[in-house]
């Protein structure tokens, strides 16, 4: 039977320190919340909105809401997917608790005082991970988005599932040892609830993940933008083309 021993928080400050290394948006620091740090159940959505659009160079408020809410999400999943695949922990993420700091470019920055975690026998951390994350921490965010803009749930969604694939493929291509347990969890992630049907996972080689969805982001609409190289609208030859020259550089995408 399932369940959950709880951790120390010494043990889980110091594998969110080791994951964090993985990169910017792995990391999360864990200690006195100093000047300007805000609670991340005040992110001020509208306002991430506008700066986005302006960043973008984009007058469409749905193309700016659907990137900044990727980008959101690729920085929520990315420290709890690698707490899990790198410890086999479950990270606890309150909104109340984890902090984020004001930056004009690059991943949010976030920090908690203090977190706590558990470890979970006897069944996959994919379930509980998903509640963490996805009615934790995504659901209120996207319906914070669409009370502001008129956007498609299956949209939003995809965008989750697209930021969990590059979690997943970061991981892969930081710590190749761990890509095995990266996919296998990715892909039972991607087989629950509002992620299920977004997408899934392909290895054109072994533990070289790709991701494919069934739906677009909007990306294309950026000036000067394109497809994604998961984009739903990308034809076949072009995106195995692509696949083929990212693995010949030794990339993710």
């Amino acid at each position: 039977m399932p369940y959950r021993l709880p951790v120390p928080p010494a043990v889980i400050a110091g594998a969110v320190a080791d994951v964090s290394t993985i990169g910017g948006f792995f990391e999360m620091g864990v200690g006195p919340i100093g000047p300007g740090w805000r609670p991340l159940a005040d992110l001020p959505v509208r306002h991430r909105i506008d700066d986005a659009a302006v960043r973008l160079g984009t007058g469409e408020t749905r193309v700016a809401a659907s990137l900044l809410f990727q980008g959101l999400a690729a920085r929520l999943w990315s420290p709890v997917v690698g707490v899990a695949v790198a410890h086999g922990l479950l990270v606890d993420v309150d909104p109340s608790q984890v902090h984020w700091y004001p930056t004009p470019s690059g991943p949010l920055p976030l920090r908690a005082q203090r977190l706590t975690g558990r470890r979970v026998v006897g069944t996959s951390l994919a379930e509980p991970l998903y509640r963490a994350v996805v009615p934790g921490l995504l659901e209120p965010l996207a319906q914070a988005v669409q009370e502001i803009v008129k956007i498609a749930p299956g949209l939003l969604w995809g965008n989750a599932a697209s930021a969990l694939a590059g979690a997943v493929q970061t991981l892969t291509r930081g710590r190749p040892e761990l890509a095995g347990r990266a996919i296998a969890l990715g892909r039972e992630l991607l087989a629950l609830g509002v992620l299920r049907g977004s997408g899934e996972l392909v290895e054109p080689a072994p533990d070289r993940p790709f991701f494919v969805r069934r739906s677009c982001c909007l990306y294309y609409r950026v000036p000067g933008g394109g497809m994604c190289g998961d984009c739903v609208l990308l034809d076949q030859i072009t995106r195995r083309e692509q696949w083929a020259l990212t693995m010949r550089r030794g990339g993710g995408s």
